[in-house]
């Protein structure tokens, strides 16, 4: 339910039937129990007359207490100066401004309050109570009106702040929640960038060599002609894989759509790379391999795999040899050299991307530094990568 803010005269607020048939009941109720109290006992007299006018006139202004409460509580207090049956709206008008209204101006309302009924038990009797008495009693009773609504304004303020939190908490975790998928996809993107890389790489090894060798064996030309098709046909799952994976709201899980490498397939990948006719050395001296963290692994088998993708690429004949040492504590060493050739040899129609940009940032991502640089006409790629114990 929206309200003006605290302080402001008029209030927005709207209370249905319901809510303005009970206040209306309860002000009627207390204010003929307070008439009949007061006259049981007493003969019938002008002040009767006073009294019903003024219950009568408080009942009828007590629905204003939801529009106006400073106004409304304003005539209620002086209708209470004249006649004891408006002290019950009045009270209540005394409240609802506590609640709804700055300290201030509700202070200001309650002194008017007990002014009131001040200048009420001067002229009525109190039923045998001393004035002093009636009076620090209706001074308490004001004041734990403003305690009333003192309090229920900070509950109301506390309710609101937690619900704003709630309502922050939920957009905060909305945001969240994208931006995981954004980073779970561009990292399987990337994952699917170097594997798709890798394979057309390979492809164009095999189909340069068929271009360039026309005079090889129908057994061999057969052979690479078999391992073009299926290389094809594995670059066009995996590049439906990217595709689906841009397109979806809800990219898959990478850890489940696709095995991740582990280090026991890095001599694996040297085998296709000396399938396709390159010449690879590989040497492992790492310790306790299975044990190496997905992270690492994975890490790993991506620098080795864009080593002998920027090898076919750019020196296609050239020696690659492949060094991979450490092991929990001490770390994991990869090191890729291969040397170039005189002239370019990138096979046709293959052009360069940032597949070195990319493995930077996986590399740093996974806590380790990568180098590469040229060194006496050999291309060397070096990669340190943590490994706790």
């Amino acid at each position: 339910m929206h309200r003006f803010p605290l302080g402001s005269e008029d209030c927005d607020r709207r209370p249905g039937l319901a809510t303005t048939a009970v206040l209306l009941g309860v002000s009627g109720v207390l204010t003929a129990a307070t008439i009949l109290g007061w006259w049981s006992g007493r003969s019938p007299g002008p002040l009767l007359a006073l009294d019903l006018a003024a219950g009568a006139l408080s009942w009828l202004l007590t629905p204003l207490m939801w529009w106006r409460p400073v106004a409304s509580t304003a005539v209620l207090t002086v209708l209470a100066a004249v006649s004891p049956a408006a002290t019950p709206p009045a009270t209540i008008g005394a409240l609802q401004v506590a609640r709804r209204r700055r300290a201030a101006v509700a202070v200001a309302v309650a002194a008017a309050g007990v002014a009131a009924h001040a200048v009420q038990g001067v002229w009525r009797s109190n039923g045998g109570m001393s004035y002093g008495w009636w009076l620090a009693l209706v001074t308490i009773g004001y004041g734990a009106l403003l305690g009333w609504g003192a309090w229920a304004q900070a509950r109301e303020a506390l309710i609101r702040s937690l619900h704003e939190r709630a309502r922050r908490a939920e957009a905060e975790q909305g945001r969240r929640v994208a931006e995981a998928r954004m980073l779970e996809r561009r990292r399987i993107a990337r994952e699917m960038h170097d594997v798709l890389a890798h394979r057309l790489s390979l492809l164009a090894t095999f189909a340069g060599a068929m271009e360039y060798r026309p005079d090889s064996s129908p057994e061999r030309l057969s052979q690479a002609a078999g391992v073009v098709r299926d290389g094809v046909h594995q670059a066009l799952e995996e590049l439906r894989e990217v595709i689906s994976l841009l397109r979806d709201d809800e990219p898959p899980d990478g850890e489940n759509s696709r095995p991740q490498p582990v280090l026991a397939d890095v001599p694996r990948l040297v085998d296709e790379s000396r399938d396709a006719g390159a010449e690879v050395l590989l040497r492992e001296a790492v310790d306790e391999p299975a044990e190496a963290p997905p992270s690492v692994a994975r890490t790993a088998y991506r620098v080795v795999q864009e080593g002998l993708t920027n090898a076919r690429r750019h020196a296609a004949g050239q020696p690659v040899r492949v060094a991979l040492r450490g092991g929990p504590g001490a770390g994991l060493e990869i090191d890729v050299r291969n040397v170039l050739a005189a002239e370019r040899t990138t096979p046709p129609g293959w052009s360069g991307g940032a597949g070195l940009v990319g493995l930077t940032e996986r590399v740093h991502l996974a806590g380790g530094r990568l180098d590469h640089q040229v060194v006496d006409g050999e291309f060397r790629l070096h990669a340190s990568i943590p490994w706790p114990a």
